[in-house]
């Protein structure tokens, strides 16, 4: 068994929110029917939360979404800001094609284009989701 210190998580995202100094004074308990009851499972289970966790983070966020929501939501448009940015790269090879005495198709620059106006918005979405 290997040696993980008291408190590591062992994934990217823990589950369990971070333990606060003194603890937690106040619980709640919350009664819901079997069919809320798998619908909390399912969200829980989809963003790699407990249920506590993601009925407090649903609670106190101001946009609706969870923390865990927001992040995964980020990472998403990081990921599609790659792809555009490889786009970008393919797109720059064609350039040097026709700089080599080629003819640069006119499609390839338009789609440069709308990749440099693309990228800006992303940025300012992702921006805007990172803030709590």
């Amino acid at each position: 068994m290997s040696e993980t210190p008291r408190g590591a998580s062992t994934s990217r995202f823990r589950r369990r929110r971070a333990n606060q100094p003194g603890g937690r004074q106040h619980s709640h308990r919350v009664k819901v029917t079997p069919e809320e009851e798998a619908v909390l499972l399912q969200l829980a289970l989809a963003q790699g939360v407990s249920v506590p966790r993601l009925l407090v983070e649903a609670a106190t966020s101001r946009s609706g979404k969870s923390s865990t929501e927001r992040r995964a939501v980020i990472a998403e448009l990081l990921a599609v800001r790659r792809l555009l940015a490889a786009v970008s790269n393919n797109v720059n090879q064609l350039a040097r094609h026709a700089n080599s005495g080629e003819e640069f198709p006119e499609e390839a620059a338009m789609t440069l284009r709308a990749v440099r106006r693309l990228v800006p918005r992303i940025d300012a979405a992702a921006d805007a989701l990172a803030r709590p």
